[in-house]
């Protein structure tokens, strides 16, 4: 959890950058984005594998699914900013971004069994 949230401020911080320079995302942050989803696709093996074997009072359907909802947002967005090549594709990534983190957050109180 703490590398998808501090790697996905990082990527926030950049994209503010960006939207106050008035530019569009270059490859290093689209690279940024990608090693995030590798980190978000060893989330989802990772606690598949913990969910298997926990004691904890998890709602493991609505655990599972953000863990895999989690994986579309910077897809969707990088997309969205590659097609759109404007200010407001950039802002369309930060958005990502931050859907990354709020859905971080989310499933650490899911893990917790306080937000089923």
């Amino acid at each position: 959890m703490g590398a998808v949230l501090v790697l996905s401020v990082v990527a926030l911080l950049g994209i503010a950058v960006l939207l106050v320079k008035d530019e569009t995302a270059g490859d290093s942050l689209f690279a940024l984005l990608a090693v995030i989803e590798v980190v978000l696709l060893v989330q989802l093996v990772i606690g598949s594998v913990q969910l298997s074997g926990t004691e904890r009072d998890v709602s493991g359907v609505l655990f599972v699914s953000y863990l895999v909802g989690i994986l579309t947002a910077l897809p969707i967005g990088a997309f969205w900013s590659l097609a759109e090549r404007t200010r407001a594709g950039t802002a369309v990534l930060g958005a990502a971004a931050f859907t990354v983190v709020a859905l971080e957050l989310r499933l650490d109180v899911i893990w917790a069994g306080a937000g089923a």
